[in-house]
Order: structure tokens, then sequence, then C-alpha cells
């Protein structure tokens, strides 16, 4: 996020939205192997020790879109049923994941250095 002169940095501790966020981690699930939408939301909250879990209603409509823009493509393990969709990051998937990849590091690391300055400052806690 570019901060322009005079301007005020409002938003805090990052400059990632969640949706943002859990599209660079649908990619990023993706880049290790195939999964279906309810295994991405379950691996999402798991990896974060279940402090945290994507909504359905976030996981599916990403799905579609990456689905749509190309990154990733889907198939129907039993296509009569139509019931488990499972999917896999695409070529250009793959390069659309390492720039924004790239792209969050930042965010990332100034929202730990946030986190760890206000545990030391306000807690007393060095992380």
């Amino acid at each position: 996020m570019t901060v322009y002169k005079g301007q005020r940095q409002r938003q805090f501790p990052t400059t990632i939205g969640t949706t943002s966020f859990v599209k660079l981690y649908i990619l990023h699930l993706l880049n290790e192997k195939h999964y279906y939408g309810n295994e991405i939301k379950d691996e999402i909250s798991g990896r974060l020790n279940n402090k945290w879990t994507p909504s359905p209603g976030m996981i599916y409509p990403l799905l579609s879109q990456l689905e749509s823009e190309g990154y990733i493509k889907g198939w129907w393990e039993e296509p009569q049923k139509r019931s488990i969709k499972r999917y896999e990051i695409t070529d250009l998937g793959i390069k659309h994941y390492n720039i924004i990849l790239r792209q969050h590091k930042s965010a990332f690391d100034n929202s730990l250095f946030i986190i760890k300055a206000i545990l030391k400052d306000i807690y007393n806690e060095e992380v």
C-alpha cells in the first residue's frame, strides 16, 4: 500500500485483507497438492492451530473466481453426483501465486513487527 505525504495509514495491523490472505493460502495449498473446498478450509484452520477458520462462504466463491481466472482447475470426483470437486493449481496459477507471494510479504513482516512491539510494550512479553 502506498502512503502519500499527509495521508494517515488507517488499516491496522496489516494492509492485507482477509480475502487476499485466503486467496494466497488457497494457492499455497494447491501448490503442494490437490484439495477439495472443505479440505482447504480445514487445512488452513489446522495450520493456524484452529485460532481462525475461513468460512465456506469465503472459500467457495474464491475457488470459483480462481478457476474462472485460469489459476486453478477443478474436476468432480464422481461427475454423476457432483458432490466433491477437487482443485489443482495451473501453470498460470503458479505464476500468479509467486507474484502475490512477493507482494504480500512486507505486509506480513509489518504485521509481525507490530504484534511483537505491542506484546513487548504493553504486555512486557518478548516474542
